[in-house]
């Protein structure tokens, strides 16, 4: 090696190699070492690949004569005594291949002494073309990853950062030398550190790369203000597989992030407001749907919250303008919060009242009906805003941090107010926030202000269907009464459901049960005018179908649509005898002595009003001791369930013995109407009972001598067992008048009989058909004063028709203490 050869570029420290390319670890290198006189002492496997003389080729042998070109191998020999004495040397150079071809190497070459100040030559050699595609691929990583405007990261297996570039550098605010050797949590402590490397382990460990994972937090460039971050993640690993770490790219998303956060609070306040809308208003009642307003907010919109009505709000009076030296009483109707704390016991309980003065800052937020916003409250604050001194540290001591007060307002008037409050939520509210409970809060204030008027209505109808209801059940002879009147509990206006116990003459009894159809005053009024008629129809001893034809004249002559139900019942205790009529109505339940309850058939007729058409009368005979039950359709009608199963309960329920007739309809009410009526439910129980002999007495007149001489003596003595002597002259009297009138306008006179009740009544039955009446009789006429005389001494009288002709009556007030 006598010069070096003229093409071989460079000299020590030439520069080929670009910076960090070490050695060319990523290429083949072919590694040899030579002794001073050229001759081979090893020979790498790598060289055997790159130049195919294998170790047995070149060990021990020159390595000149085998590798250089012939034409060069003096430019060879030349190089090589170069190297021996500058003990250095790296360029390009020729190198025989072993099946004759040349490859150019790119050498670097070393001066070593060995064993025995032995000199040596170490020489490595890389295939120039992959050396030069190794620098151009290095050359274009190099400036993507110094140039790219997108942070970049390398991190070593223990997520340390091995290199980042200045992007990132200035991202994190922070010298990239900062950055070298440490972990994530230890340069940026203010991120979600472990979130980031159990994204980069999880990359690590599955090979599987990571898009779009989202950092976010505050770093040194930016330390006032929250940022946020995408980052993506795969792993580095050399071509052996051996995994080497973790590569990032990063890019800011802030804006996106506050977009996306805008986007998904508003969507939040959307869902909020549609669940609540749903929520909101399902009852016409006030406390009920404060209540609904506080489950609809809390936790997801307010820690605490509590709802507030003025005074004559719930007294039911209309809203008024509230004056401006004039201070409010409210009373808490609803509250709830989401986590247990301190703070509702420092706020008023549910039904407590406070007072706030005009100049309080609350009052003047219900007077103007705008919102009290305080976004963060402090002692001061909360001062102006607290109605007690002594709930202001408690409430600061609970957590809260911000308030919201909404006035309740509907058409312009306050109704009260709805606070709402933060304490874990670190949030303030914000106007967004505002916009939302003035949302929540008006659609509430029109369900408070529609309860308010149903209730106001509601009360109303029902003081007006209660006064036309019995307010009193008379004792009646010979039959114990119990019944029930029950209004809807779901729907939403009162109904026309009605019953009435209407005494008669001669110890006798009606008992009416009718259902108006419609809900509302209306109903309710309609069902007054029937019940009014049929007591007064009644009265008159006129039959249950005669009842029900005229009523059903006044149905249709009330105005159109107005229809109704109707059974009625005439109870004679004597003989225990019914005559029953319906129009549309269900059919009574009769139990039995024996506990047998059945359904008692009765023509069904058509509903009052539908007019035209004849009702009939049913005779039956109620035995001692059996139960007459008349009700309307709200007892044993179910949406969705067959009127017949509510019938065939019905008759089930009753089919008990053993029970007093109270029990009885307390177990039907129970059995029946269990969670509510979607219909007013009116019922009516009767039990058939033994007369006293001491209250009826009986005197049969026909073919027993005179008869108006007969009735007098059987009069004055039955008084006289009973007790009533100082009636006796006018009962005699009476009866006389009425035996007389049978037989001379009457025909044949059947019976007398007396019955003590609330009065004494005398009658007497004879076979004609013909009603009495009073007529003028002339100063010369010799009769025709009977029944004028009748009428000066009884306290009524009447007369009704019977099967057998009629029965002509009369009544005598008993003595007080009788």
């Amino acid at each position: 090696m006598d010069s070096p050869a003229p093409n071989a570029r460079g000299d020590e420290g030439s520069g080929i190699v670009p910076a960090g390319f070490d050695g060319h670890r990523l290429l083949p290198l072919a590694t040899a070492l030579l002794d001073a006189e050229g001759r081979v002492l090893h020979w790498s496997e790598d060289a055997e690949r790159l130049l195919g003389w294998t170790v047995e080729d070149m060990v021990g042998q020159y390595a000149a004569p085998l590798l250089a070109v012939p034409d060069r191998r003096d430019e060879v020999l030349a190089l090589y005594e170069r190297i021996l004495v500058d003990r250095r040397w790296s360029g390009v150079f020729p190198v025989r291949h072993k099946d004759g071809h040349t490859v150019e190497l790119d050498f670097r070459t070393f001066g070593i002494t060995g064993p025995g100040e032995r000199p040596l030559v170490l020489a490595t050699g890389a295939d120039l073309h992959a050396v030069r595609q190794v620098e151009a691929d290095l050359a274009v990583l190099d400036g993507f990853f110094t140039q790219s405007p997108i942070g970049m990261a390398v991190y070593d297996t223990e997520l340390r950062f091995v290199r980042l570039n200045q992007a990132l550098a200035r991202i994190n605010g922070l010298p990239a030398e900062q950055h070298l050797g440490r972990r994530i949590d230890a340069v940026l402590p203010g991120l979600n550190g472990a979130e980031i490397e159990a994204v980069m382990r999880q990359v690590l460990s599955t090979g599987r790369p990571v898009v779009d994972a989202r950092s976010y937090g505050r770093t040194p460039g930016d330390p006032r203000h929250d940022r946020a971050w995408s980052a993506s993640y795969f792993r580095l690993a050399d071509p052996e597989g051996r995994v080497l770490g973790v590569s990032s790219s990063i890019i800011d998303v802030t804006e996106r992030f506050q977009a996306e956060a805008r986007a998904a609070r508003a969507q939040e306040r959307l869902t909020l407001l549609a669940d609540a809308t749903a929520r909101i208003g399902t009852t016409l009642d006030m406390q009920r749907t404060a209540e609904e307003l506080i489950s609809a907010v809390v936790p997801r919109f307010a820690d605490f919250a509590t709802v507030d009505l003025l005074d004559p709000i719930l007294r039911g009076e209309e809203p008024s303008t509230l004056a401006p030296d004039e201070g409010v009483q409210l009373r808490a109707v609803a509250s709830g919060e989401g986590y247990d704390s301190t703070l509702t016991r420092t706020a008023d309980a549910v039904g407590e009242t406070s007072a706030y003065d005009s100049h309080r800052i609350y009052t003047k937020s219900l007077r103007s009906g705008r919102p009290l916003h305080v976004p963060y409250v402090d002692e001061e604050k909360l001062r102006t805003i607290a109605a007690r001194e002594e709930r202001v540290k408690p409430a600061l001591d609970a957590g809260l941090h911000s308030y919201l007060l909404v006035p309740l307002m509907a058409r312009g008037m306050v109704l009260g107010g709805a606070e709402f409050v933060r304490t874990r939520n670190p949030e303030p509210f914000t106007e967004g926030d505002v916009s939302l409970a003035e949302e929540l809060v008006a659609r509430t204030a029109v369900c408070i202000d529609n309860a308010r008027l149903y209730r106001r209505e509601r009360d109303t109808a029902l003081t007006l269907q209660r006064s036309l209801l019995p307010q009193e059940i008379h004792r009646t002879l010979g039959l114990e009464i119990a019944y029930r009147y029950l209004p809807s509990s779901v729907v939403s206006e009162v109904g026309g459901d009605w019953f009435d116990v209407v005494p008669l003459s001669c110890g006798r009894v009606a008992l009416v049960v009718g259902d108006v159809m419609g809900h509302g005053i209306r109903a309710a009024a309609t069902m007054g005018q029937l019940r009014t008629v049929a007591r007064t129809l009644a009265t008159l001893d006129m039959a249950p179908a005669q009842v029900l034809a005229r009523l059903d004249e006044t149905a249709d002559g009330i105005g159109e649509g107005q229809f109704a139900t109707c059974v009625c019942v005439v109870y004679d205790p004597v003989d225990r005898s019914c005559t029953i009529s319906s129009a549309g109505h269900l059919p009574p339940v009769v139990m039995g002595p024996d506990g047998d309850a059945t359904v008692l058939e009765v023509p069904p007729g058509v509903p009052l009003g539908v007019g035209g058409v004849a009702f009939e009368n049913t005779e039956f005979t109620l035995r001692e001791g059996a139960i007459l039950t008349l009700y309307t359709d709200g007892l044993v009608e179910r949406r969705g369930a067959d009127i017949d199963h509510g019938i065939d309960q019905l008759r089930q329920t009753l089919a008990a013995r053993g029970r007093t007739l109270e029990a009885h309809c307390d177990a039907v009410v129970s059995a029946l109407v269990r969670g509510g009526s979607e219909d007013d439910v009116a019922m009516i129980m009767a039990r058939a009972l033994p007369i006293p002999r001491d209250r009826i007495a009986t005197l049969p007149l026909g073919g027993q001598g005179p008869a108006p001489s007969l009735a007098r003596r059987f009069t004055r003595a039955t008084l006289a067992g009973w007790g009533l002597t100082p009636l006796s002259d006018f009962a005699e009297l009476l009866v006389s008048e009425l035996v007389t009138n049978a037989l001379v306008h009457g025909g044949e006179p059947l019976r007398l009989r007396l019955f003590r009740d609330r009065a004494l009544t005398l009658e007497v039955a004879d076979t004609g058909r013909q009603t009495p009446r009073l007529r003028p009789a002339g100063s010369e006429d010799e009769g025709g004063r009977g029944m004028y005389l009748v009428n000066e001494l009884a306290h009524r009288w009447g007369s009704r028709a019977t099967s057998e002709g009629k029965v002509v009556w009369a009544e005598l007030e008993l003595p007080l203490g009788s």
